[in-house]
């Protein structure tokens, strides 16, 4: 059950510290030339959007699968001994992280929409675009997937995001999205504001696409003052994950998200995806690198990234009862983390935030 106070967080919306004037315009632009009123300004106001409500609910509905490990999950009997399975059957379940759906209530979903309508307001009166660039950049990250939850909410249980038509056009199309009087769809705000804006190849990890074979969700918001850090550990799962980098023969196939942002950030395909890789490579991937001759973005999984896989649960699990196919899940995910803890070293990250040291540069922990 999702506790009631989480409920209230989501229905008060979203916090600015301090607030900014605009002058309330609300048209809506035709064309493409539309997006240059969201290219980041020089001069830039210390102003901070508090999305505590947000991390609150992610850490309610978001499941880490914990570390990847490269492994097929194996296989398991469905109810009563059958080869029937419920829920997930994808070789990635055990990737990433999972949003639990089935947990959600009408009155939550209709709040997450609220809350989104409550970030686009900020956009009118705050100015995002002449925010510090880490600050404008968590507020796209964030409304993106905001946005996203809620659209994948109203219509779950859905075995995949991409087969989702808000008003007869598919999600990652739909304008549904509206910023300073602009209509946006998810792909416009990631193509086209913050590919278009930011040379890092790291924002791309900050996208959740509502698919396994996406970069995984986090459990806390996108905050301005950690960004830098909250990409980079994003990226070092996804880059390490079988999801991302597979070797097959002496090709090295990498996700299709890759070849998407590719006219952005890999103008060289291979030589410029290749030295992006290697910046998180880790073990096995590492040594992919070095014993693949070519590149091809050929890995996807479309499934849901969902803790039940998209399955509904029947009368019987109902009344406040766990979705069996999510208790699946769970306990693949528990066997998982047993097996990390026998056989796999300790390992752990100490992160530093907000800490300048003397001959530190002014734009220190900025993504460019």
């Amino acid at each position: 059950m999702i506790p009631r106070s989480l409920i209230a967080l989501l229905a008060a919306g979203a916090m600015v510290v301090p607030a900014a004037g605009r002058d309330g315009s609300t048209e809506t632009y035709p064309s493409d030339d539309a997006f240059a009123t969201f290219v980041p300004k020089a001069d830039t106001r210390q102003h901070r959007i508090d999305y505590s409500v947000w991390t609150e609910a992610l850490a309610a509905f978001v499941v880490s699968m914990g570390p990847p490990l490269r492994r097929i999950p194996p296989p398991e009997p469905g109810p009563n001994g059958t080869r029937i399975r419920i829920g997930h059957n994808s070789i990635y379940r055990l990737d990433g992280a999972m949003v639990g759906f089935s947990l959600m209530d009408r009155e939550v979903i209709a709040n997450i929409g609220q809350y989104r309508r409550d970030l686009e307001a900020v956009a009118d009166g705050l100015d995002i675009q002449s925010l510090p660039r880490n600050e404008q950049l968590a507020f796209w990250l964030n409304l993106h997937n905001v946005a996203m939850i809620e659209k994948v909410a109203e219509v779950w249980p859905v075995r995949q995001p991409r087969e989702i038509m808000v008003d007869g056009v598919p999600l990652d199309e739909a304008r549904f999205i509206n910023v300073e009087g602009v209509s946006l769809s998810p792909r416009d705000i990631r193509e086209k504001i913050v590919y278009a804006n930011w040379k890092s190849p790291e924002v791309i990890y900050g996208f959740w696409r509502g698919e396994i074979g996406g970069p995984a969700i986090q459990r806390q918001a996108f905050e301005g003052r950690d960004l830098a850090q909250q990409l980079e550990r994003t990226a070092r799962e996804f880059a390490n994950s079988r999801r991302g980098v597979e070797k097959r023969g002496d090709t090295l196939h990498v996700s299709r998200f890759y070849a998407e942002a590719a006219p952005f950030f890999f103008p060289d395909f291979e030589a410029d995806l290749r030295a992006h890789l290697a910046k998180y490579a880790e073990g096995p991937v590492a040594d992919m690198l070095a014993k693949t001759d070519e590149v091809n973005a050929s890995l996807s999984e479309y499934d849901i990234a969902d803790l039940s896989g998209g399955y509904r649960a029947n009368a019987f699990f109902s009344n406040g009862r766990l979705n069996p196919a999510a208790v699946r899940t769970l306990a693949e995910r528990q066997r998982k983390l047993e097996y990390v803890e026998r056989k796999l070293p300790r390992s752990g990250t100490v992160i530093f935030s907000n800490i300048d040291l003397p001959g530190d540069p002014p734009d220190k922990g900025e993504v460019e």
